[in-house]
């Protein structure tokens, strides 16, 4: 086997191991505390009911993200981050 495919045989092992809660060391995700919703939706084009539509949010949740009346959860901000890095791959995971 080639040294790359080593090192893509090692690291899917790892994220495996650390998806299951094993991994103790390696891979650390990078949650910001902060998120601006308006700027990534604006980035896409879109408006907040397409938006909320997209990415299964609730427009009312954007519409308080975006105004700063609440700050999205962890899980939210994940989704955010990766919408913001990828949303294509993001809009491709959520279609029916």
């Amino acid at each position: 086997m080639s040294e790359a495919g080593s090192k893509l045989i090692s690291s899917a092992r790892q994220a495996l191991a650390y998806a299951r809660g094993e991994a103790k060391e390696g891979f650390v995700a990078h949650v910001p505390e902060e998120v601006d919703v308006k700027a990534i939706r604006k980035s896409l084009g879109l408006t907040q009911p397409e938006f909320s539509l997209r990415f299964g949010f609730d427009i009312r949740a954007v519409q308080d993200w975006e105004q700063k009346r609440r700050k999205p959860e962890r899980s939210a901000r994940v989704l955010l981050t990766v919408i913001a890095r990828e949303p294509e791959a993001v809009s491709r995971a959520l279609s029916e």
